[in-house]
């Protein structure tokens, strides 16, 4: 309990809105907000703490407690944020909402873990059947690349010979187009590989997430069903103040 002088003491009994309120005690049911059933409790500049039916306009934004008519705490309205903290729990709501609805999306979808197992592997496959696939083209980029290099230096300025003539036109786009068409293709190449690493980290997080909420299942009688753990495994998020 905060300390406070004499003359504190008689700050906190003025300010209060309802005669009869002492410091440190909640207010009585027969006070002038009796028949509102609600009040609040706040802390001052100097740490006094008040009790009142109205918070004063320079207490409004800051941590408060909502008391019943018996001085019972029913709520808690948080100090209001500032721009910076109000956008991070806009993003930590965003991303708990995300969470419960993948949650639910994992025991609705599966019975199982060798059923996530199973589609895993599918896509996997997927993905191996495509990287296979580019790769044999980028190994015929390159050796339609090698060849047209190869006709080049028959070419000026590629060819000793003096009497080497200039590089057709058409020959010159192809190994333009080609190499360009190389470098895309094995840039692709890799992010496909990229992509598998992702794949699998993925249906690893959700395996072992899945794993989660049926143990919660298991372990919580009163959780009916895994999809009910899935709404339950995350936090609450706290009100705050309305600005």
């Amino acid at each position: 309990m905060v300390a406070v002088s004499r003359s504190r003491l008689i700050v906190v009994l003025v300010s209060v809105s309802f005669g009869a309120a002492a410091y440190g005690a909640p207010p009585s049911p027969h006070t002038s907000n009796s028949h509102k059933g609600i009040a609040y409790r706040w802390v001052d500049a100097q740490g006094v703490v008040h009790y009142g039916d109205n918070i004063p306009p320079q207490y409004a934004s800051q941590d408060r407690t909502i008391l019943n008519s018996q001085g019972v705490e029913v709520g808690h309205l948080d100090a209001q944020k500032t721009p910076e903290e109000e956008a991070a729990a806009t993003r930590v709501r965003d991303a708990l909402m995300k969470q419960r609805q993948h949650d639910a999306f994992l025991v609705s979808t599966y019975t199982s873990v060798k059923d996530i197992e199973a589609l895993r592997d599918a896509r996997l496959d997927q993905l191996k059947a495509q990287r296979a696939a580019a790769e044999q083209y980028v190994e015929s980029l390159r050796v339609r690349l090698a060849s047209l290099q190869s006709r080049a230096l028959s070419y000026s300025p590629y060819t000793e010979r003096k009497d080497g003539g200039r590089m057709p036109d058409d020959l010159a786009e192809n190994l333009v187009r080609t190499l360009n068409e190389l470098r895309v293709q094995s840039s692709a190449l890799t992010t496909k590989g990229a992509e598998e690493t992702a794949l699998r980290q993925q249906f690893q997080a959700d395996i072992e997430r899945y794993r989660e909420l049926h143990a919660i299942h298991s372990q919580s009688p009163v959780v009916s069903s895994p999809h009910a753990a899935a709404t339950q495994a995350a936090p609450p998020v706290r009100q705050t103040a309305a600005k």
